[in-house]
């Protein structure tokens, strides 16, 4: 195993060592560890290159002030083009939030999900009665407001305004939930506006951080305006990039949810997948293994894979997984430099600190909040690392040991023993 990568991921040893050697030894000893670390040290030099900066003695502090100075660029390449293509098809506003929800629906190559039916969504508001959504949103009744707004954009205000308790009863409903309840639908990119929706969204944004909330299991991502005075440089960036993570998300969950149709707790699923990433059992490392990874895998080899692994309720076609940096560079073509470097770091010249990182994601949030070299972010960059480490060590008969777990965990052990 490469120093690097123990390095760079921040591993706890011995333990990120014992289970890098469990990895080898369940694969016939590929040496992923040390190949990744060739390929990252080789592709990392080509992007060097690409500042104009010597791969030879080019220094890690060196190395992020080019990453800032790159994203400072093509962050305000990104803004203008996002208010070009607002200013055209919308309004002379040219609002750059009104061009990411353009260039999502427009440069996405695919935007199905498996979500909650409208119907069944607006059954189970008129249960849980949000009043402080109602009161929020200048409705007098429950009835008007589900007459009149849309019961995606009511569950967006419910959340950001309805108490704990509220919350709660509602991970109960999701756990009554049934398959019949979800449908096959596009994902919705949602931009609301109003005096009301302005007053959610300063709240949401000053406490998340973040000028969007997204739904895995409503398929949507709902958008809120950015203070235009106020953005900081790679804001922009950083939302986008951020919003079309959130997108293969919503595809990994929604593929989640159809290979779990004939469980009796697909209720509780849905519950789950609300909060967080959902977890499959596996023998290939010891703790459970993120669905997207395994939504990301076959999404990759998907041309040599046959239907009948999933089928009847999962076809390949639901297995879409899009590079972030695939897609901004098709929005804003001086993006193609990021393409491919979301894996990819330089170790920290002195030795023992964290690397630099060349994730979009990393950079634009280390630009927007103007971190020095000491404080810089690298937590995508770690992530990144991570998955396509392990999905080297991925095979089609791995994998199909633990969907076997998941969905026959008796006949999955009755394997692996004999």
């Amino acid at each position: 195993m490469t120093r690097f990568l123990s390095e760079s991921l921040d591993a706890r040893e011995p333990y990120f060592r014992r289970g890098i050697s469990k990895l080898e030894s369940a694969n016939g000893h590929p040496a992923a560890d040390i190949r990744i670390t060739g390929e990252i040290k080789s592709l990392s030099h080509g992007k060097l290159s690409q500042l104009n900066l010597d791969p030879r003695d080019t220094t890690s502090y060196e190395l992020y002030q080019a990453l800032n100075e790159r994203i400072k660029n093509d962050d305000r390449n990104l803004t203008r083009t996002l208010r070009t293509l607002a200013a055209t098809q919308i309004s002379a506003e040219a609002d750059p939030v009104e061009g990411m929800v353009l260039a999502i629906k427009k440069y996405s190559d695919d935007l199905r999900c498996f979500a909650i039916k409208s119907s069944r969504l607006r059954s189970v508001l008129r249960d849980l009665s949000p009043k402080k959504t109602m009161r929020t949103l200048g409705y007098r009744s429950l009835d008007s407001m589900l007459k009149h707004e849309s019961p995606v954009l009511i569950l967006a205000a419910a959340s950001i305004t309805e108490s704990e308790g509220w919350q709660k009863k509602l991970k109960d409903h999701y756990k009554k939930l049934k398959p019949t309840d979800f449908e096959d639908k596009s994902i919705s990119i949602l931009y609301p506006k109003g005096k009301s929706w302005d007053k959610l969204a300063s709240k949401t944004v000053i406490e998340s951080k973040h000028n969007f909330i997204s739904f895995k299991e409503l398929g949507a991502i709902i958008f809120f305006p950015l203070e235009q005075k106020l953005v900081p440089e790679g804001a922009v960036t950083a939302s986008l990039c951020l919003a079309l993570h959130e997108v293969n998300e919503i595809r990994a969950s929604s593929s989640f949810l159809k290979f779990n149709l004939v469980k009796a707790d697909f209720g509780s699923l849905v519950a789950s997948i609300s909060d967080g990433v959902p977890l499959l059992t596996s023998t290939l490392i010891d703790k459970p293994m993120p669905w997207h990874l395994i939504h990301r895998y076959y999404a990759k080899i998907s041309g040599s894979i046959k239907d009948e692994i999933f089928e009847p309720y999962l076809e390949m076609e639901d297995l879409v997984w899009h590079p972030i940096e695939k897609t901004l560079a098709k929005i804003e073509p001086s993006f193609e430099f990021w393409k491919g470097a979301n894996y990819l770091g330089q170790a920290d010249g002195g030795g023992g600190g964290k690397p630099v990182s060349f994730n979009i994601i990393d950079s634009a949030l280390n630009l927007c909040n103007k971190l020095s070299y000491e404080n810089r972010i690298v937590s995508y960059f770690q992530q990144s690392l991570w998955h396509e480490l392990l999905l080297r060590y991925l095979s089609h008969e791995n994998v199909e040991r633990s969907l076997l777990l998941e969905m026959q965990p008796q006949l999955a052990e009755e394997s692996i023993i004999s």
